[in-house]
């Protein structure tokens, strides 16, 4: 071993030594199909040698697999250059290490993506193998059911056939013995023979008798073998015969319904199956395409009752038929239907006569009739309370008067200290008398209310002030108590305020048909003053005495009607409506049709806020469990049962909308003349929202009122309650804004309204709102314009100035003439032009006016056509705004 290790380190010694130690990083290839490979770089370095230059580094690429091999032969040169002095290892820098990092990390991420690739293929193949071997198992499942379907089938027409076959040929045996001596002469015909035998023609059966006990086996083995022979000869000529079921079942169910077997049905061919009933049915609809009458239903015919219009599912229900039925003679007709359509009365009608019944044809409006009850029988009538309406003219003291009845401090509860709404109020006299009173608005924009209150009263209390006189509302007041035919009772209040004069107020009532006792008339005149109660007790006997003469009697004794006098939107309690009995007993759990809503009454309450079981005639009550809340002015009822509400509440709720929708197209119309006549008109739109019915209806009616040709206000949603978001997308998407009338918007309008610049104004004076929609129209209007003459100048003489042009001189007339002003040049009294002065001077100096008398010279803006005489009139445009 020594010797061989002296042998070869001579041998090394002549060798040149290089550095064997390797620089390597690692680089990813890409090849197409997305396959990579990762490949170890190498950078060898030789050794340099001093005094030498250094040789270029060269990189040899291989492959990663034969690395760790090449790894075991690094150490020994790298040992035999460490054993040289002078010769150093280099060491990676940090850059070369980033980068081999950096490779090495794209292939892990490449690896990775690769991995899960796969994963992914290898799940959706499992999926898609899953999938179809549920449908294999489906399929095989199926295909197993239909088998033993089939099987099932054909086994029960085996047995079938057997059955029928054994049947018959029991049947055949039972035929031979003699028929039945009973039936004979009752069924036999003349000639006739009996069940088993041939009839006349047939091959003679007689040798055939005596060959055994039973005579009639040889016709039957040789009908038997007809038959076959009859089946074999489309056989024999290659024809295939389908096996008949009936025939094979002739002579089991069959027999046992036709009964017993007699010498006629034996001659009329017993080998000959009877139709059923049904099938011939059946068979003739087939014929006739379905063109025969369908069955009337399982109650059979009856009266259809078939309004105007009716829904496919309605008129099924009436007729007792399915829906699907009707739609099937709609189609059969051409018509194409669905259970919710409606068909006019005559398709109704069409259908109805299709399935047998009778029709009864009914309009629309008849679902009113009966909805109340008809007159009372005398000896059911009671007396009641007298219902007054007091009226009058604003600030006439109408509610003070009824405080001061009633002992109570209602005004201060009235924003401004007038009246806003309709109150009714129940008053208990001393003597226990009651009276009813309702209490109405006496501004202008209610005269709704008024009418109202006329329609539904028995005496209507006059208040006129003793120092005012009167006035516009007290005129109208008296027009609604003459249209409702009321007797009047003239209240004239203020007695004790300074220049009170009744007597004044006696003679003005009489340029209006008022005559009052003292002047003659019959109409009763009391002098009171509400502010220190004299001669209240005076008017209270007035009117019970004029409800005396009257004999105000109802029948209590049955279900209530009446009137709804206001109604509102409580955000506890929901819709609440105040209504005026008329007659009979309005109870908790009634179902109520007011107008166009209905609902079940939860609670009654009076005007005192207590709770009630029950409200006769004449006592107003506040009803809650209505749907919505009803228009102010509908007349109330009670109805049976929810299916009557709900038919006559669907009716007017259609008759209304109707009647919206032709009101605004004749609007319509209507704006479009007059666009084409005098230009377009401009509107102010707004939401109007209010605490109650009545209040609404008296904004809506005052605002309308204000508009002209030229601008005007357009209402795009009124209603009662709170303003909500929905009414503030509605203002913005119109351009409009809110008016809110004793109500207030919930947080979420609020939000809205200030994110989307919705404009939303509070009130609770009518006054208020008339005056701001008012000044808001006015600013709409177009500016006036207006001439004003400032004077005249005439022309003495034309000079033509370098760099000017020409230049008039001038002597002022008339008036004055101003720099700045418009003018007109006047030719012959004819307008030549009309401009402005560019050139006002008087001698050398440029002057603001030059007097009458005074000489100037002027000059036009744009325009030199001057003549010498012309005159020239100075003017100036002034715009006035306009107001309503």
């Amino acid at each position: 071993m020594s010797d061989t290790n002296d042998t070869k380190k001579p041998a090394a010694a002549h060798k040149t030594l290089s550095l064997k130690k390797t620089e390597t990083s690692t680089v990813k290839q890409s090849f197409s199909h997305g396959r990579t490979k990762a490949v170890v770089v190498e950078k060898k370095r030789t050794r340099v040698e001093p005094g030498k230059p250094a040789a270029p580094v060269k990189e040899t690429p291989k492959a990663a697999a034969p690395a760790p091999a090449a790894q075991p032969a690094a150490p020994k040169p790298a040992a035999a250059a460490s054993a040289r002095p002078g010769v150093v290892l280099r060491q990676l820098t940090d850059e070369e290490k980033a980068r081999r990092g950096a490779a090495l990390a794209d292939a892990r991420i490449a690896e990775e993506e690769a991995r899960k690739a796969a994963e992914e293929e290898a799940r959706r193949r499992a999926e898609e193998e899953a999938r179809l071997k549920i449908e294999r198992e489906a399929a095989a499942k199926r295909k197993a059911e239909e088998d033993a379907r089939k099987a099932t089938e054909e086994a029960a027409k085996k047995r079938a056939e057997d059955e029928a076959k054994r049947r018959l040929e029991k049947e055949n045996k039972d035929d031979t013995a003699p028929a039945p001596v009973t039936h004979a002469p009752a069924t036999r015909a003349p000639g006739a023979k009996p069940a088993g035998f041939k009839p006349a023609g047939a091959p003679p059966a007689a040798p055939a008798a005596t060959t055994g006990p039973k005579p009639a086996e040889p016709p039957r083995r040789k009908l038997v073998v007809k038959e076959e022979e009859e089946e074999s000869a489309p056989k024999k000529a290659g024809v295939k015969v389908p096996v008949k079921a009936p025939a094979a079942k002739k002579g089991s169910d069959g027999d046992r319904r036709r009964g017993k077997l007699t010498v006629t049905k034996a001659l009329s061919g017993d080998d000959e199956r009877t139709r059923s009933v049904a099938s011939f049915r059946r068979h003739l609809q087939r014929m006739n395409k379905g063109q025969v009458v369908q069955q009337a239903g399982p109650a059979g015919p009856r009266e259809v009752t078939i309004p105007e219009t009716i829904t496919v599912s309605e008129l099924a229900n009436r007729m007792a038929r399915r829906a699907v039925d009707v739609i099937k003679v709609l189609m059969k007709n051409g018509m194409m239907a669905t259970v919710n359509d409606v068909i006019d009365a005559d398709t109704a009608e069409l259908v109805a006569a299709e399935y047998g019944h009778t029709v009864k044809r009914v309009a629309d409006s008849d679902v009113l009739e009966g909805l109340k009850g008809g007159e009372d029988a005398a000896e059911e009538m009671q007396s009641r309370p007298p219902v007054v309406t007091v009226m009058g003219h604003v600030d006439h003291g109408k509610t003070s008067l009824l405080d001061a009845l009633r002992a109570t401090d209602v005004v201060g509860g009235e924003a401004g200290g007038i009246t806003q709404h309709i109150g009714a109020y129940q008053v208990q006299l001393k003597t226990g008398q009651k009276i009813t009173f309702i209490d109405t608005p006496g501004h202008a924009a209610f005269t709704a209310m008024r009418a109202r209150g006329a329609e539904v009263t028995d005496i209507v209390v006059l208040v006129v002030a003793a120092d005012d006189g009167v006035m516009p509302q007290t005129v109208e007041a008296i027009a609604h108590a003459k249209a409702a035919g009321v007797p009047i009772i003239v209240a004239i209040n203020k007695i004790d305020m300074g220049g009170a004069d009744p007597m004044r107020v006696k003679t003005e009532l009489l340029q209006h048909e008022i005559q009052v006792e003292d002047l003659g008339g019959e109409t009763i005149a009391v002098e009171v003053s509400a502010k220190k109660k004299i001669n209240l007790d005076k008017l209270t006997e007035m009117i019970l005495l004029q409800a005396e003469v009257l004999d105000l009697k109802a029948n209590p004794n049955r279900t209530a009607e009446g009137a709804i006098i206001e109604a509102k939107l409580d955000r506890g309690r929901g819709p609440v409506a105040t209504a005026l009995v008329q007659r009979g007993t309005l109870k908790v759990g009634d179902i109520v049709v007011a107008g166009s809503e209905w609902g079940r009454v939860r609670l009654l309450q009076n005007e005192r806020g207590e709770t009630v079981p029950s409200a006769g005639p004449a006592v107003p009550v506040e009803i809650l469990g209505l749907s919505a809340a009803p228009e102010a002015g509908d007349d109330f009822v009670v109805v049976e049962n929810e299916a009557r509400a709900r038919e006559v509440t669907e009716y007017r709720a259609r008759k209304r909308r109707e009647a919206r929708q032709a009101t605004s197209s004749r609007q319509t119309l209507d704006q479009l003349l007059k666009q084409r006549a005098a230009g377009e008109r401009k509107l102010l739109p707004l939401v109007l929202k209010a605490d109650v019915q009545g209040s609404t209806e008296a904004i809506d009616g005052a605002l309308n009122k204000l508009g002209t040709d030229e601008v005007g206000v357009q209402v795009l949603q009124s209603g009662v309650g709170g303003i909500t978001e929905s009414d503030v997308i509605l203002a913005h998407a119109s351009g409009g804004a809110i008016i809110g009338f004793n109500v207030r918007a919930d947080k979420l309008a609020r939000e809205r309204a200030k994110r989307d610049g919705v404009e939303i104004r509070y009130y609770n004076i009518i006054y208020n709102v008339v005056d701001d929609i008012k000044a808001a129209l006015s600013g709409m209007l177009a500016p006036e314009t207006r001439e004003k003459f400032l004077g005249n100048a005439e022309i003495l003489e034309v000079f033509t100035i370098t760099k000017v042009g020409k230049v008039a001189g001038c002597r002022v007339t008339e008036g004055v003439v101003r720099r700045g002003a418009k003018v007109r040049l006047i030719r012959d009294h004819v307008v030549v032009h009309e401009g402005e002065l560019s050139t006002l001077k008087r001698f050398k100096d440029e002057v603001k006016e030059v007097q009458v008398g005074q000489e100037c010279g002027m000059a036009f803006a744009n325009y030199q056509d001057i003549q010498k005489g012309d005159v020239i009139e100075a003017f100036e445009v002034e715009t006035i705004q306009r107001a309503l």
